[in-house]
């Protein structure tokens, strides 16, 4: 069922953006640093291999650790039923157990309708699906699936030590990609490096990084979190990724570009690579581009969830009018510096030209 399911696949191709960094300019900045004979097809089928190796195993443990918690609540649950009945009808300890507690309920609530309709509002509904079914992501799976399965697991501290370690290894990680996109094409404009060092430059990047990420720690930083998280970088980074595809190929040119692969790897590119990036990759990001775009519509407005404690589970809710416009600049500010970029170099060719005397 899943699997029919449009946002599913919309979900694991912006995981798959997410986890090997396209379009936010962290793999070209790194590579820009690379020697003009390295071998980046060789490199490229490694990575992403490795990627996906990581990727199925992280989704083992992920769907582990949903069991292991589900199946304790579940029997949590049961246990404190048990509890329940046992003492609320004096039942003698160890008479009532899960593989005949439904039997034993339909029996009390037919000999004692009365005082079972009392402790009925007290009594969970215990499920195994409803306790599969509560997924989340983003901070709710790692601070609080992931840290209440690890507390009821043998030898807790040494996973927990181990598991807040690999978070801070990941975090650092994509900070790492991230900063180096941000500050090779910046200390590589000659307009910034002319006025201020390296060093300077840096600074400034990781000081402005910082203000922004303290607003994430604030009381609201959660609802600011899923905002960005949600909106910063999905829609607008499929069409980054579709326009860099376009200009490689067919405005660069694909056989400019494999013949500049042969000069580096020595080797001419086969079929397969070829149909990949003038045909199947394209396709597959303007149907995402699609899919996502109808979403939105069938959804009429965009949708957050929330906590309600006096209802004591979230619930969901519509996004402010004040928040729409952030998620509308969040999304047009990477956009919008393809278009604007190109017209101030329309712009600036054409003056370029209009300033040219006529040759006799």
């Amino acid at each position: 069922e899943q699997l029919a399911n449009p946002k599913a696949w919309i979900n694991a191709a912006t995981q798959i953006f997410f986890s090997l960094g396209l379009g936010f300019g962290s793999l070209i900045a790194f590579a820009s640093y690379n020697e003009p004979s390295n071998n980046c097809q060789k490199h490229a089928i490694i990575v992403s291999l490795i990627n996906s190796s990581t990727s199925i195993f992280a989704s083992i443990v992920t769907f582990s650790i949903y069991g292991f918690k589900a199946t304790f609540n579940y029997e949590s649950c049961l246990n404190k039923v048990i509890l329940l009945l046992t003492n609320s009808f004096d039942l003698e300890d160890g008479f009532l157990t899960t593989s005949n507690l439904e039997q034993v309920k339909g029996y009390l609530a037919s000999t004692f309708p009365g005082k079972y309709s009392e402790v009925l509002p007290q009594m969970r509904n215990c499920s195994l699906q409803a306790e599969l079914a509560t997924a989340v992501q983003g901070t709710g799976l790692s601070f609080i699936v992931y840290t209440e399965a690890i507390k009821n697991m043998e030898v807790s501290q040494l996973w927990s030590v181990l598991y807040f370690f690999m978070l801070l290894m990941l975090g650092i990680g994509s900070m790492l990609g991230n900063t180096a996109a941000i500050l090779t094409p910046l200390t590589d404009s000659k307009v910034v490096s002319s006025h201020l060092p390296k060093e300077a430059i840096s600074g400034l990047v990781c000081l402005v990084n910082c203000v922004i990420g303290l607003v994430f720690t604030m009381e609201s930083g959660n609802y600011w979190f899923d905002i960005f998280n949600d909106y910063a970088a999905t829609l607008s980074l499929l069409l980054i990724v579709l326009v860099e595809t376009i200009a490689v190929c067919y405005v660069y040119g694909l056989r400019r570009f494999e013949s500049d692969l042969e000069a580096m790897t020595g080797r001419g590119l086969n079929w397969y690579w070829k149909a990949m990036w003038a045909g199947v990759s394209p396709l597959l990001i303007v149907s995402l581009f699609v899919f996502y775009l109808s979403d939105y519509i069938l959804t009429g407005t965009l949708q957050y969830q929330a906590w309600d404690a006096f209802q004591g589970q979230l619930v969901t809710k519509d996004y402010p009018p004040y928040a729409l416009a952030v998620i509308g600049l969040l999304v047009a500010s990477s956009i919008m510096c393809i278009p604007l970029v190109a017209l101030g170099t329309f712009i600036t060719r054409c003056l370029k030209r209009g300033d040219t005397p006529p040759t006799a």
